[in-house]
C-alpha cells in the first residue's frame, strides 16, 4: 500500500495490516513468551545423531548456561563469539547469552586464525565458544589477549561446555535487560569497506521475527507443527533470524543439520518430513539439477524460502517443476536491516500469488522508499532508485564506528541499503542493481577493500581492485585487478596462493587480471564499474 506523505515523499507499506509487536521484551523472553502452549513438543533435532530436544528442555539449558555465564564471570554487556557449525549447543549458548544480558559475536568458523583474532579483538569478546576442530584457530588468543577459551567437545584442554550446561539455573542475579541492549553483533561489511559489527538490539530482532511469523495473518506462516530444516549456517543473519528465532517464536522442531550435502540432506528431508526449507540460491540450483530428487518422498515440503542472493525466474520455475506442491518464493534483507526487508506474501497464511523474479512486499510495521540516486527525491512505482527501509527493526548502528552509521542511516531514521530496485504495480520489490561493493559469493559477504588491502601488502604489486565476476555456482567470485611494481614478475598463481592463506575459502580470488593502472575518480575512488564491464563477454 503506498502513501503520499506532505513533503511529497511516496512510502510504501505492507498490504498486511500492522500487528502490535511486544518489543519491551528481551529476545529469550520473546521467544519462549508462548511456552506453556509447546513445551513437551520437539524443538531442535540434531540431524547428526537425531537426538531430540522439547522446547522444556532447550529453555532450562539456555537458563543454566546464563548461569554458568555468570559463574565464569561473563557479566552483563560482554560479549562472546560462538565459533561453531551448526549445532545445538550453538543455540543454547545464544539464548544462556541473551538470559545473561551479554553480547552475542557469530563468526564463521572457517575464517582463518588472523580473521577470527581480528573480529574477536574488534568486539572486546571476553570468551569463545568453539569446537575440538577449530581450536588451533583461536589457542593463541587466550595468551595474546586474555580471552577466554571454551570447546563444546570434552576432549580439549579448554574450558569445558558442560560446566556451563551443568550449572545451577536457580545462580543466576536477577538482570534489568533494556530492550535497546545489544543482543546480536554479527559483521557486514555494509555498503563499502571492511567488515563492521552491526548492533543488533532486543527490540530489533524482537519486531524482525514478530514482522515475519506474528498477528493472524503472519507473512511468514511457521505453525508449531511444521519441522524447518536448518542447513543455512546460524552464524549468518538468516539462518539465525529467519530459521532459529522464528521457529522458536512459534513452537516448530528445527532439524539442525551441521552441513549442506546434497543426498544428506534429501534423506533428512524425507526421514523427519521436513515442511519448510530456508536456502540460499547455491542450494536452490543443486536441487534443480540433482538427478536423485525422485529416490526421496519429498512430498511434506511445503514452503521454500530463497534469500541472501538474487533468485533466476529460470531456476525458479525449474525447482517449481520438480516440486509442484511446494511454494517457492524469495525474501530480501540485509544485516543491518535486522535482517528482513521484504517477503513473498505466498508465504503468508492467506497466501498471495508468486511474482517470478520478485523479493516480496516490504514487511509489516515498517516503511520503504526508493529514492533517486542524484536528487535523493523519493519515486513512485515503477521507477528504479536505491531502497530505503525504516522501522525498529533495522539496527542500532555499527559497534564504535559513527561514520559509517550517520553515512548508512539518514538523520530521519531511514536505512539506505546501497541497492537499487523498484516496486511495480503489485507492490512487488525488484532488485536491479547494486550500488554497494560487496560481492555475494552463495550468499557469503566479501569485502573487496579487504582483499585490496591484502594484495597491496604483497611486495610485488604496487595497486589493485578486486570486483566480482557473475558465476553460476557461487552467484558470484572475486577477480582482481593488479598493477604490477617495477620489474615484478609475480604470477597469477602465486597471487592467489598468497591470498587463499590469509582468508577463508570464499574470499579467494577466482582470476588475476593484470593491468598498467587502476582506473579511478578524481577523488580516487576505484571506478569499479568500468572493471566490472571488462569482465563482461564482448
Amino acid at each position: 500500500m503506498e502513501t503520499q506523505q506532505d513533503d511529497e515523499e511516496f512510502i510504501f507499506r505492507s498490504k498486511l495490516p500492522d500487528i502490535y509487536i511486544p518489543s519491551h521484551l528481551p529476545l529469550h523472553g520473546y521467544c519462549f513468551q508462548n511456552l506453556s502452549l509447546f513445551k513437551d513438543r520437539p524443538c531442535l533435532i540434531n540431524g547428526n545423531t537425531g537426538e531430540i530436544f522439547t522446547y522444556a528442555d532447550v529453555e532450562l539449558t539456555a537458563r543454566k548456561v546464563a548461569a554458568g555465564l555468570n559463574n565464569l564471570g561473563i557479566q552483563q554487556g560482554h560479549v562472546i563469539m560462538l565459533l561453531l557449525q551448526n549445532c545445538p549447543q550453538f543455540v543454547f549458548a545464544f539464548l544462556g547469552a541473551s538470559y545473561r544480558g551479554v553480547t552475542i559475536t557469530t563468526a564463521n568458523p572457517f575464517y582463518t586464525p588472523a580473521e577470527v583474532a581480528k573480529q574477536a579483538t574488534a568486539s572486546q569478546a571476553k570468551l569463545i565458544i568453539t569446537q575440538s576442530s577449530f581450536v588451533d584457530k583461536v589457542k593463541d588468543l587466550e595468551t595474546k589477549s586474555g580471552i577466554k577459551l571454551m570447546s563444546i567437545d570434552e576432549t580439549t584442554d579448554f574450558l569445558r561446555f558442560s560446566d556451563l550446561t551443568n550449572a545451577d539455573e536457580g545462580g543466576l542475579p536477577p538482570l534489568n535487560i533494556s530492550a535497546d541492549d545489544v543482543v546480536a553483533l554479527p559483521y557486514s561489511s555494509g555498503t563499502t569497506g571492511l567488515p563492521k559489527g552491526v548492533m543488533l538490539t532486543h527490540r530489533n530482532l524482537v519486531t524482525s521475527v514478530a514482522q515475519q511469523v506474528d498477528g493472524e495473518n503472519p507473512n511468514l506462516y511457521f505453525k508449531s507443527d511444521d519441522v524447518i530444516v536448518c542447513v543455512l549456517p546460524l552464524f549468518h543473519i538468516y539462518g539465525l533470524n529467519s530459521v532459529l528465532l522464528c521457529g522458536l517464536r512459534v513452537g516448530a522442531a528445527i532439524l539442525i543439520v551441521q552441513k549442506f550435502e546434497m543426498g544428506t540432506l534429501l534423506e533428512l528431508i524425507q526421514k523427519h518430513r521436513v515442511s519448510i526449507a530456508p536456502f540460499v540460491p547455491p542450494i536452490v540450483l543443486a536441487l534443480a539439477k540433482s538427478p536423485d530428487l525422485h529416490r526421496y518422498d519429498l512430498s511434506s515440503v511445503r514452503l521454500i524460502l530463497s534469500g541472501a542472493a538474487p533468485l533466476g525466474k529460470e531456476l525458479e520455475d525449474a525447482v517449481r517443476e520438480k516440486l509442484p506442491q511446494a511454494i517457492l518464493g524469495q525474501g530480501y534483507g540485509m544485516t543491518e536491516a535486522g535482517p528482513v526487508l521484504s517477503m513473498s506474501l505466498a508465504f503468508a497464511k492467506e497466501a498471495y500469488g508468486v511474482k517470478s523474479g520478485a523479493c516480496g512486499t516490504v514487511v509489516r510495521n515498517a516503511e520503504m522508499k526508493i529514492v533517486d540516486l542524484n536528487s535523493g527525491a523519493s519515486l513512485g512505482r515503477n521507477q528504479p532508485g536505491e531502497i530505503c527501509v525504516r522501522g525498529h527493526q533495522i539496527m542500532k548502528g555499527y559497534i564504535n564506528d559513527p561514520e559509517a552509521t550517520k553515512r548508512t542511516i539518514d538523520e530521519k531514521g531511514w536505512l539506505h541499503t546501497g541497492d537499487i530496485g523498484y516496486i511495480d504495480d503489485d507492490e512487488e520489490l525488484f532488485i536491479v542493481d547494486r550500488l554497494k561493493e560487496l560481492i555475494k559469493y552463495k550468499g557469503f559477504q566479501v569485502a573487496p577493500a579487504e582483499l585490496e588491502a591484502l594484495l597491496i601488502s604483497h611486495p610485488s604489486i604496487s595497486d589493485a581492485a578486486v570486483v566480482p565476476m557473475k558465476d553460476e555456482a557461487a552467484g558470484e567470485v572475486p577477480v582482481a585487478f593488479v598493477v604490477t611494481s617495477n620489474g615484478s614478475r609475480v604470477s597469477e598463481d602465486e597471487i592467489k596462493h598468497y591470498i587463499s592463506k590469509q582468508v577463508v575459502f570464499y574470499k579467494r580470488i577466482n582470476r588475476v587480471i593484470f593491468v598498467n593502472s587502476i582506473p579511478k575518480a578524481p577523488s580516487g575512488k576505484i571506478l569499479r564499474k568500468d572493471l566490472r564491464a571488462r569482465l563482461i563477454p564482448s
